[in-house]
Protein backbone atom coordinates (compact mmCIF):
# COMPACT_ATOMS: atom_id res chain seq x y z
CA UNK A 1 0.00 0.00 0.00
CA UNK A 2 1.36 3.44 -0.92
CA UNK A 3 2.03 6.07 1.73
CA UNK A 4 0.45 9.44 0.93
CA UNK A 5 2.26 12.61 1.89
CA UNK A 6 -0.05 14.90 3.88
CA UNK A 7 -3.00 12.76 2.93
CA UNK A 8 -5.39 10.58 4.91
CA UNK A 9 -8.54 8.69 4.00
CA UNK A 10 -11.81 10.45 4.87
CA UNK A 11 -15.18 8.83 5.30
CA UNK A 12 -17.12 9.35 2.08
CA UNK A 13 -20.31 10.69 3.66
CA UNK A 14 -18.45 13.10 5.96
CA UNK A 15 -16.53 14.57 3.01
CA UNK A 16 -19.69 15.08 1.01
CA UNK A 17 -21.57 16.78 3.85
CA UNK A 18 -18.57 18.97 4.67
CA UNK A 19 -18.26 20.17 1.05
CA UNK A 20 -21.96 21.02 0.82
CA UNK A 21 -21.89 22.83 4.19
CA UNK A 22 -18.82 24.84 3.17
CA UNK A 23 -20.45 25.96 -0.06
CA UNK A 24 -23.65 26.96 1.73
CA UNK A 25 -21.77 28.97 4.39
CA UNK A 26 -19.65 30.76 1.78
CA UNK A 27 -22.76 31.73 -0.15
CA UNK A 28 -24.35 33.15 2.99
CA UNK A 29 -21.25 35.09 4.08
CA UNK A 30 -20.76 36.60 0.64
CA UNK A 31 -24.37 37.76 0.50
CA UNK A 32 -24.98 36.07 -2.84
CA UNK A 33 -27.85 33.94 -4.00
CA UNK A 34 -27.04 30.34 -3.22
CA UNK A 35 -26.52 28.08 -6.19
CA UNK A 36 -26.45 24.60 -4.73
CA UNK A 37 -23.54 22.48 -5.76
CA UNK A 38 -22.39 19.07 -4.61
CA UNK A 39 -19.45 16.69 -5.00
CA UNK A 40 -19.34 15.33 -8.54
CA UNK A 41 -20.19 11.73 -7.55
CA UNK A 42 -23.26 12.54 -5.47
CA UNK A 43 -24.54 9.46 -3.63
CA UNK A 44 -22.32 7.26 -5.83
CA UNK A 45 -19.49 8.62 -3.67
CA UNK A 46 -20.77 6.49 -0.80
CA UNK A 47 -19.93 3.34 -2.80
CA UNK A 48 -16.51 1.73 -3.05
CA UNK A 49 -17.92 -0.77 -5.55
CA UNK A 50 -20.96 -0.19 -7.78
CA UNK A 51 -21.99 -2.19 -10.81
CA UNK A 52 -24.67 -2.04 -13.49
CA UNK A 53 -25.16 -5.79 -13.79
CA UNK A 54 -23.30 -7.99 -11.26
CA UNK A 55 -20.62 -7.82 -8.59
CA UNK A 56 -18.38 -10.88 -8.34
CA UNK A 57 -15.78 -11.19 -5.60
CA UNK A 58 -13.23 -13.89 -4.82
CA UNK A 59 -12.64 -13.49 -1.05
CA UNK A 60 -11.05 -12.20 0.87
CA UNK A 61 -11.28 -8.56 -0.17
CA UNK A 62 -11.21 -5.44 2.02
CA UNK A 63 -13.59 -2.63 1.10
CA UNK A 64 -14.31 0.72 2.79
CA UNK A 65 -17.74 2.01 1.77
CA UNK A 66 -20.86 0.49 0.24
CA UNK A 67 -20.87 -2.36 -2.26
CA UNK A 68 -23.81 -2.42 -4.64
CA UNK A 69 -25.41 -3.30 -7.93
CA UNK A 70 -28.52 -2.06 -9.65
CA UNK A 71 -29.80 -2.91 -13.07
CA UNK A 72 -33.19 -1.99 -14.50
CA UNK A 73 -33.46 -5.30 -16.33
CA UNK A 74 -31.06 -7.73 -14.65
CA UNK A 75 -30.58 -9.99 -11.67
CA UNK A 76 -28.79 -7.41 -9.51
CA UNK A 77 -26.60 -10.29 -8.37
CA UNK A 78 -23.77 -10.12 -5.83
CA UNK A 79 -21.39 -13.07 -5.42
CA UNK A 80 -18.62 -13.34 -2.83
CA UNK A 81 -20.22 -10.87 -0.39
CA UNK A 82 -23.22 -11.40 1.86
CA UNK A 83 -26.29 -10.17 0.02
CA UNK A 84 -30.07 -10.21 0.03
CA UNK A 85 -32.17 -8.95 -2.93
CA UNK A 86 -33.59 -5.53 -2.16
CA UNK A 87 -32.15 -5.39 1.36
CA UNK A 88 -28.90 -3.81 2.58
CA UNK A 89 -26.84 -6.29 4.62
CA UNK A 90 -23.47 -6.28 6.35
CA UNK A 91 -20.41 -8.29 5.38
CA UNK A 92 -17.13 -8.78 7.30
CA UNK A 93 -15.16 -7.72 4.21
CA UNK A 94 -16.96 -4.36 4.14
CA UNK A 95 -16.41 -1.54 6.64
CA UNK A 96 -18.11 1.84 6.68
CA UNK A 97 -20.92 0.57 4.49
CA UNK A 98 -23.31 -2.22 3.53
CA UNK A 99 -23.94 -4.53 0.56
CA UNK A 100 -26.82 -3.35 -1.63
CA UNK A 101 -28.17 -5.85 -4.15
CA UNK A 102 -30.95 -4.16 -6.10
CA UNK A 103 -31.84 -1.66 -3.36
CA UNK A 104 -33.26 1.81 -3.95
CA UNK A 105 -30.00 3.20 -2.54
CA UNK A 106 -28.04 1.40 -5.27
CA UNK A 107 -30.54 2.61 -7.86
CA UNK A 108 -30.07 6.22 -6.76
CA UNK A 109 -26.29 5.82 -6.81
CA UNK A 110 -26.40 4.47 -10.36
CA UNK A 111 -28.37 7.53 -11.43
CA UNK A 112 -25.76 9.77 -9.82
CA UNK A 113 -22.98 7.80 -11.54
CA UNK A 114 -24.64 8.36 -14.92
CA UNK A 115 -24.86 12.09 -14.20
CA UNK A 116 -21.21 12.22 -13.10
CA UNK A 117 -20.01 10.52 -16.29
CA UNK A 118 -22.03 12.99 -18.37
CA UNK A 119 -20.66 15.98 -16.44
CA UNK A 120 -17.03 14.83 -16.62
CA UNK A 121 -17.38 14.45 -20.38
CA UNK A 122 -18.36 18.12 -20.62
CA UNK A 123 -14.97 19.16 -19.23
CA UNK A 124 -13.37 18.50 -22.62
CA UNK A 125 -10.06 16.97 -23.61
CA UNK A 126 -7.62 19.06 -21.56
CA UNK A 127 -3.96 18.18 -22.06
CA UNK A 128 -3.28 15.30 -24.45
CA UNK A 129 -0.88 12.68 -23.06
CA UNK A 130 0.63 9.51 -24.45
CA UNK A 131 -1.07 6.15 -24.00
CA UNK A 132 1.35 5.00 -21.26
CA UNK A 133 1.53 7.38 -18.31
CA UNK A 134 4.62 5.78 -16.80
CA UNK A 135 7.27 8.21 -15.54
CA UNK A 136 5.04 11.29 -15.54
CA UNK A 137 4.48 13.71 -12.68
CA UNK A 138 1.18 15.51 -13.25
CA UNK A 139 -0.18 18.63 -11.56
CA UNK A 140 -3.95 19.00 -11.08
CA UNK A 141 -5.97 19.43 -14.26
CA UNK A 142 -7.82 17.68 -17.07
CA UNK A 143 -5.97 15.15 -19.24
CA UNK A 144 -6.85 12.97 -22.20
CA UNK A 145 -5.27 9.52 -22.57
CA UNK A 146 -5.57 7.58 -25.86
CA UNK A 147 -6.07 3.83 -26.07
CA UNK A 148 -3.06 1.55 -25.70
CA UNK A 149 -2.06 -1.99 -24.85
CA UNK A 150 -1.30 -0.57 -21.40
CA UNK A 151 -1.93 2.84 -19.90
CA UNK A 152 0.44 2.30 -17.01
CA UNK A 153 3.45 -0.03 -17.04
CA UNK A 154 5.37 1.62 -14.18
CA UNK A 155 4.83 4.58 -11.82
CA UNK A 156 2.68 7.69 -12.28
CA UNK A 157 2.90 10.53 -9.73
CA UNK A 158 0.07 12.97 -9.07
CA UNK A 159 1.51 16.03 -7.28
CA UNK A 160 -1.00 18.38 -5.66
CA UNK A 161 1.64 21.05 -5.06
CA UNK A 162 0.40 21.71 -1.52
CA UNK A 163 -3.25 22.19 -2.56
CA UNK A 164 -5.51 20.23 -0.20
CA UNK A 165 -8.35 20.42 -2.78
CA UNK A 166 -6.34 19.33 -5.81
CA UNK A 167 -8.31 17.64 -8.61
CA UNK A 168 -7.36 15.45 -11.56
CA UNK A 169 -9.62 14.27 -14.38
CA UNK A 170 -8.44 11.64 -16.87
CA UNK A 171 -10.52 11.35 -20.03
CA UNK A 172 -9.74 7.83 -21.23
CA UNK A 173 -10.53 7.65 -24.95
CA UNK A 174 -11.28 3.96 -24.71
CA UNK A 175 -10.17 1.57 -21.97
CA UNK A 176 -8.05 1.86 -18.83
CA UNK A 177 -5.44 -0.90 -18.58
CA UNK A 178 -2.59 -1.25 -16.09
CA UNK A 179 0.32 -3.69 -16.14
CA UNK A 180 1.19 -5.97 -13.20
CA UNK A 181 2.84 -4.12 -10.32
CA UNK A 182 2.17 -0.64 -11.69
CA UNK A 183 1.76 2.26 -9.26
CA UNK A 184 -0.08 5.57 -8.97
CA UNK A 185 1.38 7.82 -6.25
CA UNK A 186 -0.64 10.72 -4.83
CA UNK A 187 1.43 13.34 -3.00
CA UNK A 188 1.32 16.87 -1.57
CA UNK A 189 -2.46 17.10 -1.20
CA UNK A 190 -5.14 16.63 1.45
CA UNK A 191 -8.64 15.56 2.37
CA UNK A 192 -10.37 17.65 -0.29
CA UNK A 193 -8.55 16.06 -3.22
CA UNK A 194 -10.24 14.21 -6.08
CA UNK A 195 -8.99 11.86 -8.79
CA UNK A 196 -11.39 10.71 -11.53
CA UNK A 197 -10.78 8.25 -14.35
CA UNK A 198 -13.56 8.74 -16.93
CA UNK A 199 -13.34 5.47 -18.90
CA UNK A 200 -15.30 5.30 -22.16
CA UNK A 201 -15.36 1.48 -22.20
CA UNK A 202 -13.92 -0.96 -19.60
CA UNK A 203 -11.12 -0.88 -17.03
CA UNK A 204 -8.66 -3.59 -15.94
CA UNK A 205 -6.21 -3.24 -13.07
CA UNK A 206 -3.74 -6.10 -13.43
CA UNK A 207 -2.22 -8.11 -10.59
CA UNK A 208 -0.67 -6.17 -7.70
CA UNK A 209 -1.44 -2.78 -9.24
CA UNK A 210 -1.39 -0.03 -6.59
CA UNK A 211 -3.89 2.53 -7.88
CA UNK A 212 -5.46 5.81 -6.72
CA UNK A 213 -8.72 7.42 -7.79
CA UNK A 214 -12.31 6.78 -8.75
CA UNK A 215 -12.80 4.64 -11.86
CA UNK A 216 -16.02 5.60 -13.66
CA UNK A 217 -16.35 3.00 -16.42
CA UNK A 218 -19.08 3.04 -19.03
CA UNK A 219 -19.18 -0.76 -19.06
CA UNK A 220 -17.17 -3.10 -16.77
CA UNK A 221 -14.28 -3.08 -14.28
CA UNK A 222 -11.94 -6.00 -13.53
CA UNK A 223 -9.56 -5.97 -10.56
CA UNK A 224 -7.11 -8.84 -10.88
CA UNK A 225 -5.46 -10.63 -7.95
CA UNK A 226 -4.12 -8.30 -5.30
CA UNK A 227 -4.85 -5.04 -7.13
CA UNK A 228 -5.55 -2.19 -4.72
CA UNK A 229 -7.22 1.21 -4.92
CA UNK A 230 -5.68 3.12 -2.03
CA UNK A 231 -8.30 5.86 -2.18
CA UNK A 232 -11.16 5.87 -4.64
CA UNK A 233 -13.71 3.44 -6.01
CA UNK A 234 -14.69 1.05 -8.81
CA UNK A 235 -17.93 2.29 -10.39
CA UNK A 236 -19.30 0.53 -13.50
CA UNK A 237 -22.27 2.10 -15.25
CA UNK A 238 -23.75 -0.76 -17.28
CA UNK A 239 -21.53 -3.81 -16.77
CA UNK A 240 -20.00 -5.91 -14.01
CA UNK A 241 -17.34 -5.34 -11.37
CA UNK A 242 -15.13 -8.40 -10.90
CA UNK A 243 -12.80 -8.61 -7.88
CA UNK A 244 -10.10 -11.07 -6.81
CA UNK A 245 -8.81 -10.49 -3.28
CA UNK A 246 -8.62 -6.72 -3.60
CA UNK A 247 -8.39 -3.73 -1.26
CA UNK A 248 -10.39 -0.57 -1.94
CA UNK A 249 -10.13 2.41 0.38
CA UNK A 250 -12.25 5.56 0.54
CA UNK A 251 -11.71 9.20 -0.37
CA UNK A 252 -10.31 10.94 -3.47
CA UNK A 253 -13.85 12.10 -4.31
CA UNK A 254 -13.33 15.84 -3.74
CA UNK A 255 -11.58 18.32 -6.00
CA UNK A 256 -14.70 19.05 -8.07
CA UNK A 257 -18.24 20.27 -7.55
CA UNK A 258 -21.16 20.41 -9.93
CA UNK A 259 -24.53 22.16 -9.85
CA UNK A 260 -27.46 19.96 -8.89
CA UNK A 261 -28.87 20.72 -12.33
CA UNK A 262 -25.72 19.29 -13.94
CA UNK A 263 -23.39 20.97 -16.38
CA UNK A 264 -19.64 21.44 -16.41
CA UNK A 265 -17.97 20.69 -13.05
CA UNK A 266 -15.70 23.27 -11.47
CA UNK A 267 -12.51 22.75 -9.49
CA UNK A 268 -12.62 23.60 -5.78
CA UNK A 269 -10.67 26.70 -4.72
CA UNK A 270 -7.10 25.94 -3.72
CA UNK A 271 -6.45 25.51 -0.01
CA UNK A 272 -3.16 24.87 1.79
CA UNK A 273 -2.43 21.42 3.17
CA UNK A 274 -2.54 21.74 6.98
CA UNK A 275 0.71 21.17 8.81
CA UNK A 276 0.85 17.99 10.87
CA UNK A 277 -0.51 18.68 14.35
CA UNK A 278 2.87 17.94 15.91
CA UNK A 279 4.60 20.82 14.12
CA UNK A 280 2.65 23.70 15.74
CA UNK A 281 3.08 22.00 19.11
CA UNK A 282 6.80 21.68 18.49
CA UNK A 283 6.99 25.35 17.57
CA UNK A 284 5.15 26.35 20.73
CA UNK A 285 7.48 24.18 22.78
CA UNK A 286 10.60 25.71 21.24
CA UNK A 287 9.21 29.21 21.80
CA UNK A 288 8.55 28.33 25.43
CA UNK A 289 12.09 27.07 25.92
CA UNK A 290 13.50 30.21 24.31
CA UNK A 291 11.41 32.38 26.64
CA UNK A 292 12.57 30.41 29.68
CA UNK A 293 16.20 30.87 28.67
CA UNK A 294 15.68 34.61 28.21
CA UNK A 295 14.14 34.98 31.69
CA UNK A 296 17.03 33.06 33.28
CA UNK A 297 19.58 35.32 31.56
CA UNK A 298 17.77 38.37 32.88
CA UNK A 299 17.73 36.94 36.39
CA UNK A 300 21.43 36.08 36.24
CA UNK A 301 22.23 39.51 34.95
Amino acid sequence: MNKFKNFSKPHRMNTKRLSMLTLAVLGTLCGTAQVWAAPILGTAGDFAVLAGSTVTNVPTSTVVGNVGVWSSGGANAVTGFNSSPGIAVSDPQVTGGLVHAGTTVAQSAQGNLTNAITSLGLMGTGTLLGADLTGLTLVPGVYTVPAGTTNLSGTLTLDGGGNANAGWVFQMDSSLITSPGSVVNLINTGLGAGVFWDVRSSATLDTSTSFQGNILALTSITLNTGATIGCGSALASTGAVTMVMNTIGSGCSGGLTVSESGGIPTFLPAAPVPLPAALPLLGAGLAGLAGLGLRRRKQEG
